[in-house]
């Protein structure tokens, strides 16, 4: 208990999934956290903690004045900022063919967009305020590290959302500043997401995925480290790519292999 006690976090799509299990986690190992979301109405369905403990924000990630004005507001609200959770994402099916330019573009604006000004202003937040020190993790994905051809366009977004948290670690630590940013790279993980991208495959298939070996985690599994690289326990882990997903990456993965024929 008390993990994470005395800090402050904001955490970006927590009305569900992930955003919502590592909402519950940090508050449960003694955070402040500022819950972010499209629709506040969401985060009051999932939510009662009381305002001193959780602040509730209708939040667009892709928006430059919704990051400005919640930052803003967690700041006044609990005079720091101390851990900020890149979760919010989406998900569309597609190859790079299929993909339509609009949909990949919203993909980028939600993943990488959101996640460059999410930074933008979470990193001066948390210099000025509090300790002067912090962490930023961003939400990549195992699709950043291997090749998903049916998520062309979620698989670019958190390539460069992993890229980005390089770059932000390596500025961090070339000035001095005690601000880590690390990235998560979740595998396969039981959500409403995941779970509607799966029943999208088998519609267009028309074959029923079966599991083989690496069985799906469930969201906890991603908060518990979130809270790791939230405490102080992390602090030396500063751009570093944590993989979760059961062996998935080092074994058989997603995607079938190609057959190789025979040659004559």
């Amino acid at each position: 208990m008390d993990r994470v006690k005395g800090k402050v976090a904001i955490v970006t799509g927590a009305a569900g999934g992930l955003g919502e299990a590592i909402t519950r986690m940090l508050l449960a190992e003694g955070a402040r956290v500022a819950a972010t979301d499209l629709e506040v109405s969401k985060l009051d369905q999932q939510f009662d903690e009381a305002a001193d403990t959780l602040l509730k924000l209708s939040h667009d990630v892709t928006d430059e004045a919704s990051w400005q004005a919640v930052v803003e507001k967690t700041v006044a609200t609990f005079g720091q900022l101390d851990v900020l959770v890149n979760n919010a994402g989406i998900v569309v099916a597609g190859s790079v063919e299929e993909t339509s330019l609009a949909d990949f573009r919203r993909v980028q604006q939600v993943h990488s967009e959101g996640t460059f000004l999410g930074c933008k202003y979470g990193l001066p937040a948390m210099r000025n305020t509090g300790s002067g020190s912090g962490s930023i993790i961003n939400m990549s994905s195992v699709t950043a590290i291997g090749g998903f051809p049916y998520v062309f366009a979620y698989s670019a977004a958190k390539g460069a959302i992993r890229s980005m948290t390089k770059s932000i670690a390596a500025g961090t630590s070339a000035a001095g500043e005690p601000i880590r940013c690390n990235s998560i790279h979740p595998g396969r993980i039981e959500t409403a997401m995941v779970r509607g991208l799966r029943e999208e495959r088998e519609r267009r298939s028309g074959e029923q995925e079966v599991e083989r070996g690496n069985p799906s985690g469930h969201p906890d599994d991603i908060a518990y480290m979130v809270l790791y690289l939230a405490s102080d326990e992390s602090v030396l882990m500063n751009g570093s790519e944590i993989v979760i997903d059961n062996g998935a990456t080092i074994t058989d993965g997603s995607v079938k292999q190609r057959v190789v024929r025979d040659r004559q």
